[in-house]
C-alpha cells in the first residue's frame, strides 16, 4: 500500500461500514418489561389514581374507555360540611322553609336533597336583604317554580324547595334597623290613565295594589315590576253595608259557602303573577267573620303570601289569623286620603312619619288618585334627606309576624 505522508489525516479514505446491531430477543424482552415498569411507577406516584381500584366494565357496565375518564378525571371541589354526624348526614332550615338535607357519600361526594317544611320556632330571625327578590333584569318574568295551572289560571305557590311569593318577589331593602316606612298606593288597574301616571310619578320603593277587577292588568304588572316596584293584589270583600256598598263582582261574603269564596279568591289570584300577597279591598264584615275568613286565610298562607289589612275596620281579624298561622302579615297605621286634598295627604304623610320614628316603622295606604301620587311623589324625595327609608310592605309585614324567612 502507497501511503503519502504529507496528506492530511484522515482524507481521502475509503468509507467505513456501517455496524449492524443484532436484536436479540432476550433484549427486546428487557427492553419492554424496563419501559414498563418505569410508566408503572410515574402512574402509581399520581394522587388522583394512588390507591384507587379499576372500575370493572362488567360491574358498571361501562365500556373500557369511559371507564378510563372516569377514573382519571378531578373530583369536584365541594365545600366541606360542619359537623356530619357519624349517619353522614346534615340537616338544616333553608331561609324559605325547606327541609335540606346533605349526605356525605363514601367517595367524598356531597348529594342535596331539598324538601318541604314548616318553620316552627318563634321569634324573630335575621334577614340577609341582598338574598331576597328578583333580579331587577327578570322582575318582570313570573317563577315559573313559584305557579301552578288551574282552572282559573296560574296561581302562587310554594316551591318544592319552600320558597314564598313573598320573598322571591319582594324588594329589596338595606336591612337597616332605622326608621322605616311603607307606602302601598292601591286601585291600580281601574283607570289606564291614572295606572300608568302612578307607575310613573311614584319612586320605585312605594308598593302597588292591582284591583282584581281592574283590566289589563298583567301588562301594568309588568311595567310595574319592570320600574322597580313591589306589588300586590287587591281583593274585593264584603263590607258591613253590603249591599249598598258593592265591593263589585266576585267579591268574597260571608253568605258564601267556603268553596265558593275560594274559587272567588282563587280566580282573583289567576288575573295577575308576581305580587308578594292579598290586600283587602272593603271588607268590614267579612274579615270579622270567623267561619268566612278561616278558609281564605289558611289558603292564602298556604300559598306563600302576606296578608295586607288596610286598616279599615278595628273588628277585623286579620292578626289573630296571622298568628296562629305564622304568616307574614301588616296592618295599615295611617289611610293618608281620606281626604282627597294634596295638602291633606301631605300632612298624613308627616302622621305616617312621626309614628314611624316612635315605633320604628309604620305603613300608609293610600289610592291611585292625582292628589295622593303627587303628594306620595313630593314626600318621598324629601324623605332620606330625614334619615326615612322606604321600603316594600313585604319588609314591614314579615317582620311584625315574626316569620321572616332564614337563609
Amino acid at each position: 500500500m502507497d501511503i503519502d505522508l504529507n496528506e492530511p489525516l484522515g482524507q481521502n479514505r475509503a468509507p467505513r461500514g456501517k455496524r449492524r446491531r443484532i436484536v436479540t430477543p432476550g433484549r427486546l424482552l428487557g427492553g419492554v418489561a424496563f419501559c414498563c415498569l418505569i410508566g408503572f411507577s410515574i402512574f402509581s406516584l399520581r394522587p388522583e389514581t394512588a390507591l384507587k381500584p379499576v372500575a370493572s366494565p362488567e360491574i358498571t357496565g361501562a365500556t373500557p374507555a369511559k371507564t378510563a375518564a372516569v377514573e382519571t378525571a378531578p373530583k369536584p371541589l365541594v365545600e366541606p360540611l360542619p359537623e356530619i354526624n357519624p349517619a353522614g348526614m346534615q340537616k338544616s332550615a333553608a331561609r324559605s322553609g325547606a327541609n335540606i338535607v346533605k349526605t356525605l357519600t363514601d367517595d367524598g361526594v356531597v348529594v342535596t336533597k331539598y324538601s318541604p317544611g314548616q318553620r316552627h320556632e318563634s321569634g324573630a330571625v335575621l334577614l340577609d336583604a341582598t338574598s331576597i327578590g328578583q333580579d331587577p333584569r327578570m322582575a318582570a318574568l313570573p317563577d315559573d317554580n313559584l305557579l301552578e295551572d288551574s282552572a282559573f289560571g296560574r296561581l302562587p305557590i310554594v316551591s318544592v324547595d319552600g320558597q314564598r311569593p313573598v320573598d322571591r318577589y319582594a324588594r329589596p331593602w338595606s336591612g337597616a334597623r332605622g326608621t322605616r316606612v311603607a307606602i302601598v298606593v292601591g286601585g291600580l288597574g281601574l283607570s289606564q290613565t291614572g295606572t300608568q301616571n302612578a307607575i310613573k310619578q311614584l319612586p320605585e320603593e312605594v308598593t302597588l295594589a292591582f284591583a282584581a277587577s281592574g283590566n289589563s292588568l298583567q301588562r301594568w304588572m309588568q311595567e310595574a315590576r319592570r320600574g322597580g316596584h313591589e306589588i300586590l293584589l287587591q281583593v274585593p270583600f264584603e263590607p258591613f253595608d253590603y249591599p249598598d256598598n258593592d265591593p263589585g263582582g266576585d267579591a268574597l261574603l260571608t253568605s258564601l259557602s267556603p268553596e265558593k269564596n275560594l274559587a272567588n279568591l282563587h280566580k282573583a289570584m289567576g288575573k295577575i303573577t308576581n305580587y308578594t300577597g292579598i290586600m283587602n279591598y272593603m271588607g268590614g264584615r267579612f274579615l270579622s267573620d270567623t267561619h268566612a275568613m278561616d278558609p281564605v286565610m289558611k289558603d292564602i298562607a298556604g300559598r306563600g303570601l302576606l296578608f295586607l289589612d288596610d286598616g279599615t275596620s278595628a273588628r277585623s281579624l286579620s292578626g289573630h289569623y296571622a298568628k296562629a298561622l305564622n304568616m307574614p302579615a301588616a296592618f295599615a297605621d295611617v289611610q293618608l286620603d281620606e281626604n282627597v286634598d294634596e295638602k291633606a295627604v301631605l300632612e298624613k304623610l308627616d302622621e305616617l312619619e312621626r309614628i314611624a320614628r316612635r315605633n320604628g316603622s309604620a305603613i300608609g295606604v293610600a289610592s291611585a288618585f292625582d292628589e295622593s301620587v303627587a303628594a306620595i311623589a313630593e314626600w318621598s324625595e324629601e324623605a332620606a334627606t330625614r334619615g326615612i327609608e322606604i321600603v316594600g310592605v313585604s319588609a314591614l309585614a314579615t317582620e311584625k309576624s315574626g316569620s321572616v324567612a332564614a337563609n
